[in-house]
């Protein structure tokens, strides 16, 4: 037996500018259609497929410095989080960003660069989290050690 444990992805609020995207590619794609200086908040593994279009850049922060080398038009920043929505509001100016692509992760630590985009009033292209595997859900770590220990008394 299995139970999944699924923070509520976050839903956007009066000031989001949220525009849907299925995959990183189309949340690039849709990011440089909103703005030229792009702020990617998805982590470092899928760098080396991203290229910024034709006068367009990239900022990118991670934990840890990348092992290759980033395409031209991408800036890495190492930096480990979490950023609260002040941190990050300063981070975007700072960056002159004026779109971000993050995946909607839910939960509180990463919230910061939503807050920060709404307060900016600067859109986002929102990646939807990847359908689930077929499994019982939990909401919350009770509710998850609730459905264990019941199957643990049932054997």
């Amino acid at each position: 037996p299995r139970a999944a444990l699924s923070r509520p992805p976050w839903t956007p609020v009066p000031g989001d500018r949220w525009r849907p995207a299925r995959g990183l590619d189309a949340a690039a794609a849709c990011a440089s259609a909103l703005g030229r200086r792009i702020f990617l908040a998805v982590g470092r593994q899928e760098l080396a497929a991203l290229r910024p279009a034709a006068g367009r850049s990239f900022t990118v922060r991670v934990f840890e410095q990348p092992s290759c080398a980033p395409p031209p038009g991408m800036e890495i920043v190492v930096a480990r989080g979490p950023f609260g929505a002040a941190e990050e509001t300063a981070f975007l100016r700072r960056k002159r960003i004026d779109a971000v692509v993050a995946r909607n992760s839910g939960g509180a630590a990463g919230y910061g660069k939503i807050a920060a985009a709404r307060a900016l009033g600067l859109p986002v292209a929102m990646i939807a989290r990847p359908p689930p595997p077929p499994a019982p859900r939990a909401a919350g770590i009770a509710e998850a050690i609730a459905r264990l220990e019941s199957w643990r008394a049932a054997r």
